[in-house]
């Protein structure tokens, strides 16, 4: 399989792991009383779910 095809075939884990991990730091910056760490990690959680939407605009452009 090439690169394309184990990414389409990651999407979906990548968006679920990507939400969970957003989830769980918004909950953090509700409850805590400093609210960027929280922050922080639901801003890696978003990066995470569109890392494949990103890296085909990555390879698209190459």
């Amino acid at each position: 399989m090439d690169p394309q095809q184990w990414l389409e075939a990651a999407t979906l884990a990548f968006n679920l792991i990507g939400m969970v991990v957003c989830l769980v730091g918004l909950t953090l910056a509700q409850k805590m009383q400093r609210r960027w760490p929280g922050y922080s990690v639901a801003v890696v959680g978003f990066i995470i779910a569109t890392l494949p939407m990103l890296s085909q605009v990555v390879l698209i452009r190459n």
